[in-house]
């Protein structure tokens, strides 16, 4: 599996580099930048909302930690989730094959034999 699509932070938004938002929680942005990502937010309030609450969680470094810890979850979710998908997938072989073949003789002899009896 492509580990970019376990990452939860790629790709999240078109409008705003995910750097460019932790470059602005952390203050290295110059005052054009931080215009142009307090514009975006005006515009985006679920993302507003967002970044007001990852502004409340403190450090840069504790965000980071969290945001590895979510990737491992997610990842660790999705291949429980495969691996419970692979064992409901029913195992199809020889002998499935076999008894659908001799069903359908039974019902084709069925037939007949109702048909040469006249019922």
């Amino acid at each position: 599996m492509n580990n970019d699509l376990l990452n939860i932070l790629s790709n999240s938004n078109k409008d705003i580099d995910n750097q460019k938002l932790m470059d602005y929680l952390s203050g290295k942005l110059s005052d054009q930048e931080k215009h142009e990502v307090e514009m975006w937010m005006v515009d985006n309030d679920f993302e507003n909302e967002a970044l007001e609450g990852l502004q409340q969680m403190g450090s840069n470094k504790k965000l980071e930690g969290y945001v590895d810890q979510l990737n491992k979850e997610l990842s660790t979710y999705i291949k429980d989730k495969k691996t419970r998908r692979e064992k409901r997938r029913i195992e199809t072989g020889f002998w499935t094959y076999v008894a659908i073949a001799f069903i359908l003789i039974i019902v084709v002899l069925a037939y007949v034999v109702i048909k040469r009896i006249g019922l």
